[in-house]
């Protein structure tokens, strides 16, 4: 009998599944609510510019070379990526000091060294103890199921002695004393969708993450990462749909047998979603046996902050920004309790910064810089008129580049548009318009977190940021991984 398998949704999660789906012998479809695939990972393109819509960072490359050599393919002839000096550069809104975070740790320590000469042997007290952390919580859980919940608690006495119960804040400020320098290595949670006062000192293992691959960028963005994989499926005879949004997915008592589209029906023997589990158990599955993750249950959940991305090009090049700038503002702990707890659009900010064309030219037409500027924001939980405030916000945060590090940036502008956590919600189905599904606090991650196997429905699986291994590019891709296991357990069960 011929094992087939639908995908929905095609970030890197749903395309991972699909390929790891097809290398397991499985006939694949994979269906896209948008018209091009990529989901957060999709482009835009304004005159002349190309902006990537969402991930910039690309970290632990393996993972992208072991989804080509499924199929004896390199890699480096479908994307090529480059490692970045510096890996960020962090600016700090209220002094004017400035950071830079590269692969040297000779020039690392040195640009520590500025701020505090104590906290270079602190730090690399924090990069051993974030080494331990990797290769419990990388090298060990992130490609595991975790639905037993037993092999959670077996977990527990190692998760105590690498001090999961303290913050990612807490845990760097045991080792690092500067204010500005603990703000820099306890920021990398925003990046999951946590917030770094809360989220569970696990994900400190980025720390080390960072430091044993590098930070990298595709030449040509993201999006050219997205094409080489919808050349390697094409070339694998994986069928590809595209402006086909899931209307329902078809159960039969506790199993998933197909997927409703608006014009269609398919059937198939594997479902796989490469989408927000909140928003599908609450919208897409009309089943009374729809115990665990009911309504109720799925409402009370902690989600992710919402993003605010503003893409621009100018008609200048601002050739003393680095690729990446973290643009930090005067508060930390303040803002980010009012973004995750007050729930309050604050008047102040700090920012993600992406300069593409500071390491590729391709990125916009001739003399052009290309940029997108990202700003966490409350979530949808919060009634913030967007619609309305949208314009206003982006204004203030181009007027705080424009008189701190991107001089007369508005009468440079050529291409400005922007993204609100509205567009997150009716773009991406993503519920509350939360940038990242549900937050990665302790009492939301592992056993914790929505299973990739769904607890209630036979044959119906979960990839994609919401979730184990949890948010952010390498875990997304792991969590194919992870599928990929449960899959090959139930092979030799069956």
């Amino acid at each position: 009998m011929n094992k087939t398998a639908i995908v929905v949704g095609s970030g890197f999660g749903g395309i991972s599944a699909a390929l790891r789906l097809k290398s397991l012998g499985y006939e694949v479809s994979i269906y896209e609510k948008l018209n091009q695939l990529g989901g957060r990972a999709r482009v835009f393109k304004k005159s002349g510019f190309t902006f990537d819509a969402g991930p910039t960072v690309i970290t632990a490359p393996f993972l992208f070379n072991e989804l080509f050599e499924l199929f004896k393919k390199n890699r480096e002839k479908y994307v090529k990526f480059v490692e970045l000096d510096p890996w960020y550069r962090f600016y700090f809104s209220s002094n004017k000091k400035i950071f830079d975070y590269s692969k040297s740790l000779k020039k690392t320590e040195k640009e520590i060294s500025k701020f505090d000469t104590r906290d270079v042997k602190g730090y690399r007290r924090l990069l051993n103890f974030s080494e331990k952390i990797f290769k419990v919580g990388f090298e060990k859980l992130s490609f595991v199921p975790f639905h037993d919940f037993f092999f959670m608690i077996r977990q527990i006495p190692t998760l105590i002695t690498l001090k999961s119960y303290l913050s990612v804040f807490r845990l760097v400020s045991k080792f690092i004393k500067n204010e500005q320098i603990i703000q820099a290595f306890s920021i990398q949670p925003l990046l999951l969708g946590g917030n770094p006062i809360d989220t569970t000192s696990i994900y400190n293992l980025i720390h080390y993450l960072e430091r044993k691959w590098g930070v990298h960028y595709a030449i040509g963005g993201t999006g050219k990462i997205v094409q080489g994989f919808e050349k390697l499926m094409k070339e694998e005879n994986i069928k590809i749909f595209k402006n086909a949004e899931i209307k329902k997915i078809l159960t039969k008592d506790e199993q998933a047998i197909g997927v409703k589209f608006k014009n269609k029906v398919v059937y198939a023997n594997k479902i796989v979603m490469n989408t927000d589990p909140a928003y599908t158990y609450k919208y897409l599955i009309k089943s009374k046996n729809n115990k665990k993750w009911h309504q109720k249950r799925v409402d009370k959940m902690d989600y992710s902050m919402g993003l605010f991305v503003i893409y621009f090009g100018t008609k200048k090049i601002y050739k003393n920004i680095a690729h990446h700038t973290i643009w930090m503002g005067k508060r930390y702990e303040g803002l980010l309790n009012d973004i995750f707890k007050n729930k309050i659009l604050a008047d102040d900010f700090s920012l993600y910064l992406h300069r593409p064309t500071a390491t590729d030219k391709s990125m916009a037409p001739k003399g052009c810089d290309s940029f997108y500027v990202l700003s966490p924001v409350p979530n949808l939980k919060k009634q913030i008129d967007w619609k309305n405030y949208g314009k206003t916000y982006e204004k203030k945060i181009l007027n705080a580049l424009e008189q701190t590090i991107l001089p007369d940036l508005h009468k440079n502008l050529k291409v400005c548009f922007h993204m609100s956590p509205n567009d997150f919600k009716n773009d991406y189905n993503s519920l509350y318009g939360a940038g990242f599904s549900v937050s990665p606090i302790f009492r939301q991650s592992a056993w914790f977190r929505f299973h990739n196997k769904s607890e209630d429905f036979k044959n119906l699986y979960f990839v994609g940021a919401g979730c184990h291994p949890g948010a952010g590019v390498p875990g997304v891709i792991s969590s194919a991984k992870v599928l990929e296991n449960i899959l090959k357990n139930e092979s030799k069960e069956s």
